[in-house]
Order: C-alpha cells, then sequence, then structure tokens
C-alpha cells in the first residue's frame, strides 16, 4: 500500500527540478494586467516569497531547502486560479491549474491543521514584501514588475537543482520546519 510519504518521495523531487520553470510560467500570468488584481497578487506574494531572505526553511538546508517555496508557488496558484481568469491564454491556464491542483499534495502531506496554518501563511504574502518590493507595486508599477521580472528570470537561470533522496528523515525534518515556523 502506497503511503502519502510514499508519494510525495516520488513527487517532491520533481517539484524541486521544476521550480525555475514553474516561477516563470506564473512571471507569465502575474505579467498580464487584465487578470484581476488578487489573482496576480497571490502569485506575486508566492513568487516573492521565494526571495525572502527568511522563510520557513533555510534555502541552504541540503534536500529541504528550497520545498517549501514549491509549496507556497502551489498555494499560490490555488488562491489565483479561484479568481476569474478569462484573459488567461489556455497554456499559461493550464500550467496555473496544474500548479493549483498540486496544492492537494501539499495538503495531504502536512495534514489538515497545519496546512490551515499554511494557506492562511501564503495569504498574507499578497500583502507582503521582499527585497524591498511590495507585492502591491508588482503588481501596479510597470518599473518594479520590471525589476521583479528581471530577478525572477535570473533566479531561474542559476537555480541549482537540490539532489533529493528518497528518504523519510528529510519529510519528518520538513514537517517539523513547517510545526515550528508557522504562525498559530
Amino acid at each position: 500500500m502506497t503511503t502519502i510519504d510514499d508519494k510525495c518521495l516520488d513527487i517532491f523531487p520533481h517539484w524541486l527540478n521544476n521550480l525555475g520553470d514553474d516561477l516563470l510560467a506564473l512571471l507569465g500570468v502575474v505579467e498580464i494586467k487584465q487578470l484581476p488584481l488578487e489573482a496576480r497578487q497571490a502569485l506575486a506574494g508566492a513568487m516573492n516569497y521565494v526571495f525572502k531572505s527568511l522563510d520557513l526553511v533555510p534555502d541552504g538546508i541540503d534536500e529541504i531547502g528550497y520545498l517549501d517555496d514549491a509549496f507556497v508557488l502551489r498555494l499560490g496558484a490555488a488562491r489565483a486560479a479561484r479568481e476569474k481568469l478569462d484573459a488567461l491564454p489556455g497554456e499559461k491556464l493550464a500550467a496555473l491549474e496544474k500548479l493549483a491542483a498540486e496544492a492537494e499534495q501539499v495538503r495531504d502531506f502536512l495534514g489538515l491543521a497545519l496546512f490551515k496554518r499554511f494557506e492562511t501563511y501564503v495569504g498574507n504574502l499578497a500583502r507582503g514584501a521582499a527585497r524591498g518590493r511590495a507585492v502591491s507595486d508588482i503588481c501596479t508599477n510597470d518599473d518594479v514588475l520590471r525589476d521583479f521580472a528581471a530577478d525572477v528570470r535570473s533566479f531561474a537561470k542559476g537555480y541549482q537543482r537540490p539532489n533529493f533522496s528518497k528518504d523519510r528523515r528529510s519529510l519528518i525534518k520538513l514537517r517539523a520546519f513547517f510545526e515550528a515556523k508557522l504562525p498559530e
């Protein structure tokens, strides 16, 4: 019988491998100004999280340091997907919906109580800032959006995919970071 952890050990390496590509796909959505502001802010907040110096799991933690970033992108996509996205071209909508659907795997991994705390945390990112850029400015100021887009592209180009071994201890450590750092 396959457990949630078994599924995660299979899925999480793919999420880490695709982190740069996922960021670029979401950037393509954020840049569409005809979309509802709430959708763009949900995505920009999630994407801006990648640039936070203090996040839930420090990026330097070998195998798991970028998994929180991958989780945040999926929850940001799920939040954005709740909005009316008629202006979104088909391929961009498909990419967004794929990431949004994967938020269910995050919920299964964290468990409902911890996931609810994480969902609140991600929702608050839409009102946050990183590298001196407020999410509201990313979504309303062309110069700030251009600077943000350049940072996203630079990150995606230079992203070093970590090796993720299929070790259950990594999952235990990952859950422990979320338990300890997410506000109650």
